[in-house]
Formats: structure tokens, C-alpha cells, sequence
């Protein structure tokens, strides 16, 4: 969807007939909402970019004349590696491979391949329609150019691209995102804080600023600069720091505490877990739209 949006034609595969099929259609409904509620994306209509992507069986077929592939198969090394053995062995020397892992590292993902210079992780964050932030993580090999068009690429189709400038486990944002995890369950497992009121101290407290700025503008503008902010609050930072935990183990008696607290608010059953995910897509595309209005002119 993102792609067509941008004017690009596309092609799915699947080696499962029914998941393109299944695709095109959610596909459809999906676009045919967001044009009525004056969301969709890019300049062309809903029947426009739909005319561009269209499904493909045959594998070669569908990379034919391609000038980015984009692989979004489960995250299994063996499976992706395998697939892009396949590419390897039918691409030319200029198209992109790229694949949307969101921890598994370049250089396992490419190691062996011919046109390894031409491979890159492209990692976009779910749902990628509300969430424009795509980490771009080269291998060791990755050419410089390939970098480059891959940000051009993704900048064109409305993306926030960032540049991991060297492969690391968990890339940047699953880091981020971990150590918040972690400690977040530190404290609901040393009893500090319920698991509910520890999720509004992000949703309430820090996720409202995150939203616009980072923690390291955050640290800028909470004081007279980055440079004031360690001055004043180093050593505090620091004692706090060495305060934390062990990596959790996420099992025993805190996983059942945190899932009771979790069902209590939203059930997890398929249909109210989907009405749950529907509801925080809503809200993330009206937190694009503030966002994009609120940018500095």
C-alpha cells in the first residue's frame, strides 16, 4: 500500500495462492476506507494505486524488471536466508534486496550471496500505514549507494528513514524498545507498581512527549541544553542506573500477573484482541495527522 502510494507498481508473491489472494482483497477494503476517510495516502486515488499492485505465483515473474524487493516472510533465518538464495540466483546487478527483519542481523541474513552489495535490512515498524519510521541496517558489504536509494526510496513513499550506520542485535529501535520492557517488568515483578498503572506512566507520562521528540531532545530541552542536563542530572541518572535489575526471565508468576491485568482491559480472544488493534491504528493515524500538522514550518 505504502509503495503504490508513491506511484510504484507491485507485484506480491506468496508461494500460498490464498495469501495473495487474501491480500488484494484486504487490500481493497483497507484503501477504499481510508480514501472515504480522507486518509489514504499520495496524490492518486484509492482505484489508482490499487491498479498498480497486482499477485504473482511464479517467483522470477514477479521480480522481473523490479527495482526493489521488499521480503516479509516470518522471522526465520533459515526460511529468509532461503529465499534470498533464491533471489541470488535470478536478480541482475541493480535491483535492491532488502527484507523486513526486525532483529536478525545482515550478516547472517546475507552472508554467501552474490550480489551481497546490494542487500540491506529495511526493518518498517507495525503498522507501517501509521508508523513511518523504517531502519535501514547494511551489511558489512552493503554499498553505499544501496543505502542511499533505499532512504531515497523510502523518504519518496512518505517513510521516516533512519541510517544504523553498523549491524547490532535488536538494531536500535528493539533496543529501545527492550529496555523499557525490561524494567517495566522489574518493577511489576519487585511489586513497585501495578502492571496497569505501569503502562499509563508510558501512555500518559513519557510516550506524550516521545511522540514529538527523543529522549536526547528531551534531555536538550529539560534543561539549558544537553551539556547543563549532565551537568545537573549525571549523577543522579547514575545512581538510578545502577539500581537496575538482571535481565527478567518473563515466565513464572509475574507473566500471569501481568496477562490477568492485561485481559482485564482487553480479553484475549481473537475478536476483541482485533477490535483492540483496530482502535490503536485509529489513534495512530490521527496522531500522524497532528504530527504532520504540527511540524515545525
Amino acid at each position: 500500500m505504502l509503495f503504490a502510494s508513491g506511484g510504484f507498481k507491485v507485484k506480491l508473491y506468496d508461494i500460498e495462492q490464498q495469501q495473495i489472494t487474501d491480500a488484494l482483497e484486504n487490500i481493497r477494503k483497507e484503501m477504499k476506507s481510508l480514501e472515504q476517510s480522507g486518509s489514504l495516502k499520495g496524490s492518486l486515488s484509492a482505484e489508482r494505486q490499487l491498479s498498480l499492485i497486482s499477485g504473482c505465483g511464479n517467483l522470477a515473474e514477479a521480480v522481473e524488471g523490479a527495482v526493489h524487493i521488499q521480503e516479509c516472510v516470518p522471522e526465520n533465518l533459515e526460511l529468509k536466508k532461503k529465499i534470498f538464495a533464491q533471489l541470488d540466483r535470478i536478480v541482475d546487478d541493480r535491483v535492491i534486496l532488502s527484507s523486513s527483519s526486525s532483529c536478525l542481523l545482515p550478516s547472517k541474513l546475507f552472508s554467501g550471496l552474490a550480489h551481497v552489495k546490494q542487500c540491506i535490512v529495511a526493518h518498517p515498524v507495525n503498522p507501517p500505514y501509521y508508523v513511518p519510521l523504517v531502519e535501514l541496517v547494511p551489511h558489512p558489504e552493503t554499498a553505499p549507494a544501496t543505502m542511499d536509494r533505499t532512504y531515497a526510496l523510502m523518504k519518496k513513499i512518505g517513510q521516516s528513514p533512519v541510517r544504523v550506520l553498523k549491524e547490532i542485535d535488536g538494531f536500535v529501535l528493539n533496543r529501545l524498545q527492550y529496555a523499557v520492557i525490561s524494567e517495566a517488568w522489574r518493577l511489576v515483578e519487585e511489586e513497585i507498581v501495578s502492571p496497569s498503572d505501569l503502562d499509563l506512566v508510558m501512555s500518559d507520562g513519557l510516550g506524550m512527549r516521545y511522540a514529538f521528540i527523543g529522549p536526547l531532545e528531551t534531555m536538550h530541552l529539560n534543561a539549558e541544553g544537553v551539556i547543563s542536563y549532565c551537568e545537573r542530572y549525571s549523577e543522579g541518572m547514575k545512581h538510578v542506573l545502577s539500581t537496575f535489575g538482571p535481565v527478567p526471565e518473563f515466565s513464572g508468576a509475574t507473566v500471569e500477573r501481568v496477562s490477568e491485568d492485561m485481559c482485564m482491559k482487553v480479553p484475549d480472544d481473537p475478536e476483541h484482541l482485533a477490535a483492540r488493534r483496530q482502535w490503536r491504528d485509529d489513534c495512530l493515524m490521527k496522531l500522524s495527522i497532528l504530527k504532520y500538522q504540527m511540524q515545525p514550518k
